[in-house]
């Protein structure tokens, strides 16, 4: 198959974790692991753009040998290494008191989910939690403002300014790279944003339906079985 529009080559490629190079347990997929070190070593930078934490990513984007910024939060944070700190986009207190006084309204776990204890700039509830429930609890609140998100992992709640779109332009600007020349693969409705915003972009197979209307490409492949024959692809355009 096609993987990519004829004559176009991405210059960086922007990947989502969990759902994308992990399945529905958190397992992370050794053929992905080893495709994006390939990736890596043509000099194709990979950024992880995720909903995860900085402290699970950067562990990730370590072990994996990667050198792109890291995307985190659904854009609330963004870093690499090699800078004097990190951009944090937003104070995640005002989602968390969001959590806590909707708990005592609607019955809803407020502490939620475990990386709960290392978010900086979001909250995060558990993925089974009422979404209609919270949405229009939300909605009616003094925190009508914030966003709600479902992933497969986790119900987001998050200052209206974040996204793994406006998150990920800001680790392209410190590359110097446009964001019509970066591949993007994800699996959920918060990887919407990111396939708006760059040129060419994969739905892994099973991935939402609100994601998949919105990809340039689904991938027949499941999850993190997509990435080989993928790279293979990239790569023998060199």
């Amino acid at each position: 198959m096609q993987w990519l529009p004829e004559g176009w080559m991405p210059l960086a490629i922007a990947v989502d974790i969990d759902g994308t190079i992990t399945d529905s347990e958190k397992r992370i997929h050794t053929g992905a692991i080893h495709s994006l070190r390939r990736l890596e070593e043509a000099g194709i930078p990979v950024i992880l753009c995720t909903g995860n934490t900085r402290a699970i990513t950067y562990g990730l984007w370590r072990f994996l040998a990667l050198s792109g910024p890291i995307v985190c939060e659904n854009g609330g944070v963004i870093w690499h290494p090699s800078w004097d700190e990190a951009i944090i986009r937003a104070d995640g207190e005002r989602a968390r008191n969001a959590a806590f006084e909707m708990a005592e309204d609607i019955g809803i776990d407020a502490a939620g989910i475990t990386t709960n204890a290392w978010r900086e700039s979001e909250w995060c509830l558990f993925p089974h939690e009422d979404l209609a429930k919270i949405e229009d609890w939300i909605s009616t609140s003094k925190y009508s403002d914030l966003s709600v998100v479902r992933t497969g992992f986790a119900i987001h709640l998050m200052e209206p300014q974040l996204s793994k779109g406006e998150g990920l332009k800001i680790a392209l600007s410190h590359l110097g790279i446009s964001p019509s020349d970066v591949l993007a693969i994800g699996d959920a409705p918060n990887d919407i944003p990111m396939f708006e915003l760059v040129g060419h972009a994969i739905a892994v197979g099973g991935s939402f339906d609100s994601l998949t209307e919105v990809a340039d490409l689904v991938s027949p492949h499941m999850h993190g079985d997509t990435f080989e024959p993928l790279a293979d692809s990239i790569l023998n355009k060199f």
